[in-house]
C-alpha cells in the first residue's frame, strides 16, 4: 500500500464527530478503498477536554495550525464564509493540501477565488457535504450528468423549513408554533433565520447552479424568499388544488440568462418533490435528452454528511485532483442572470379582504390591467365580520405582471394583509 494519506479536521461538532467515528470503526476498509491507509494525524476544536466517545490525535487549539503541519488533506468543519474557517482553507490550498469542507457559505461567496487557488497549487478542493448531505448531488452535477448539459435543477435543500412544512400540513399548526417544536427537537437553530428566511438553500443553490451551468457561484444574481409568511390556510388551499407547498431552490437555463430564486412553491401532491417528507432533502435535475434525475434522502445530520465527507477523502486520496466546479476556473462563465420578473408560471394568489361588495370587482380589475387571467378561484368566509380570504389561480403569466398588480391591490384600503403570491412548479 502507498505511504499514509494524513488528515487534519478542523471542527468536531456533530459531523467532524461522525467523520472521526466513521475513521475508526472502518478505517481498514475505508484504507483499502483509498490504496492507502488514512490516518488522522491533527484535530482542532473548541473544548478539548469534552468526552468524545472517540480518541483524539493531534490536538491543537490553534486549527490555523493544522494548514501548516505534516498533512495531506485539511478538513474544515468550523463553518461560516469568513474569520477562520476562510482563513484555514486559503492557508491550505497555498501550501499544497488537500481540502475537503462542508462549508456552504464559504464556497457560495469566495468559491471561484478558492477553486483557483486549489487549481494554481494542483490541489482538491472537495465539497460533496456542502449541498444535500449526503445526497451525492455535487458529483453527480460535477461528473455524470455532462453529455448533454443540465437545463434546470430545482431542489428542497432545507431540512428545517421542510420538516416545517410537513408538520404544518400533517397538523393544521402555525408556522410560529411548528418552528418552536423544531427548535426543541433540534432541527432549527436557536436564530432559525438562516434557514427559514433561505439563507441557507441560497447557498447551497449557488453551489449546484455553478455545476450545473459552468458559471462562477453568484449569490448577487439571486432572489430569496423564505416560508415565514405561509399560513395554514395556504397550505390547506394547496391540498385542495392538489398541490404542496415546499421551500425550493430552482435554477434554470433560459434564453434570457440564468434564473436563480429561492422560494415557497407549490408541487403537484403526486411529483417527486412534493413527496420528500420530515428533515429530507431532494433534488430534481433536468439533464436535457439524458431525461429528469431524482435524488432523495437525508440531507443532514451525523451519518449522512460525514459520509459525503468520508467520500471526498478518499477521493483526494486516490485520485488526481479535478476540477472544483467541474472545469478549469479560466472557463467558467459569469453568470448572466435572467431579468428580473421574467420567470413564467401559474400563481396561487391569496387576499384578506373585508366582505363588502366590490371587492372582488376592484381585485379583478387590476389583475386584468395587468394581464393577468384567472383560471379558478375560491372564497371562503370565516365569521360574520372578519376578513374574507379570496384564492385564485391564474394562468401562466409573467412574474412582473402579477407583481403589478399585486401592488395595486395592496394599496386599497379594503385589503387588510400583504397579497399571498406563490408560483406553481409543473414537476
Amino acid at each position: 500500500m502507498n505511504p499514509s494519506f494524513r488528515i487534519a479536521i478542523a471542527g468536531l461538532g456533530t459531523v467532524g464527530s461522525g467523520v472521526m467515528k466513521a475513521l475508526a470503526a472502518r478505517g481498514e476498509e475505508l484504507s483499502r478503498r483509498a490504496g492507502r491507509k488514512l490516518e488522522v494525524v491533527g484535530v482542532s476544536a473548541r473544548d478539548a477536554k469534552k468526552q468524545r466517545g472517540f480518541a483524539v490525535t493531534g490536538w491543537t487549539d490553534d486549527p490555523l495550525s493544522l494548514a501548516k503541519r505534516d498533512a495531506d488533506v485539511v478538513v474544515e468543519l468550523i463553518g461560516g464564509e469568513e474569520g477562520v474557517a476562510r482563513a484555514l482553507v486559503e492557508t491550505a490550498l497555498a501550501n499544497g493540501k488537500h481540502v475537503v469542507t462542508a462549508n456552504k457559505a464559504l464556497l457560495a461567496k469566495h468559491g471561484a477565488a478558492l477553486a483557483a487557488l486549489a487549481e494554481k497549487n494542483g490541489v482538491s478542493l472537495k465539497f460533496e457535504a456542502a449541498a444535500a448531505g449526503g445526497i451525492p448531488i455535487i458529483k453527480a452535477l460535477r461528473e455524470s450528468l455532462i453529455a448533454h448539459g443540465v437545463d434546470a435543477v430545482k431542489g428542497i435543500l432545507n431540512g428545517t423549513c421542510n420538516y416545517i412544512l410537513t408538520e404544518m400540513e400533517a397538523t393544521g399548526r402555525s408556522f410560529a408554533d411548528v418552528l418552536k417544536e423544531a427548535q426543541a427537537l433540534g432541527y432549527a437553530e436557536a436564530d432559525p433565520t438562516l434557514d427559514v428566511g433561505g439563507g441557507d438553500t441560497a447557498h447551497k443553490l449557488a453551489l449546484l447552479s455553478a455545476l450545473a451551468f459552468g458559471v462562477a457561484p453568484d449569490l448577487s444574481a439571486m432572489t430569496v424568499e423564505g416560508i415565514e409568511h405561509i399560513t395554514p390556510d395556504d397550505i390547506a388551499f394547496a391540498s385542495e388544488f392538489g398541490f404542496r407547498i415546499k421551500l425550493l431552490g430552482v435554477a434554470r437555463r433560459t434564453e434570457r440568462g440564468i434564473d436563480q430564486k429561492v422560494h415557497p412553491a407549490m408541487v403537484r401532491v403526486r411529483s417527486a418533490l412534493a413527496n420528500v417528507h420530515g428533515a429530507a432533502n431532494g433534488v430534481a435535475v433536468d439533464a436535457g435528452a439524458a431525461g429528469p434525475f431524482f435524488f432523495s434522502g437525508r440531507g443532514a445530520g451525523e451519518a449522512p454528511t460525514a459520509s459525503a465527507v468520508i467520500s471526498d477523502i478518499v477521493e483526494a486520496a486516490s485520485g488526481k485532483p479535478g476540477p472544483v466546479f467541474g472545469q478549469p476556473v479560466g472557463s467558467l462563465q459569469k453568470l448572466t442572470p435572467a431579468p428580473a420578473g421574467s420567470s413564467v408560471s401559474r400563481w396561487y394568489l391569496r387576499f384578506e379582504v373585508l366582505d363588502i361588495p366590490g371587492v372582488l370587482a376592484q381585485i379583478a380589475g387590476h389583475l386584468a390591467e395587468a394581464g393577468v387571467s384567472i383560471e379558478s378561484m375560491v372564497q371562503r368566509v370565516r365569521s360574520p365580520g372578519a376578513p374574507v380570504a379570496i384564492v385564485m389561480i391564474t394562468h401562466e403569466t409573467a412574474q412582473s405582471g402579477v407583481e403589478r398588480a399585486l401592488k395595486a391591490i395592496a394599496a386599497s384600503d379594503k385589503v387588510r394583509a400583504r397579497p399571498c403570491m406563490i408560483p406553481m412548479e409543473a414537476a
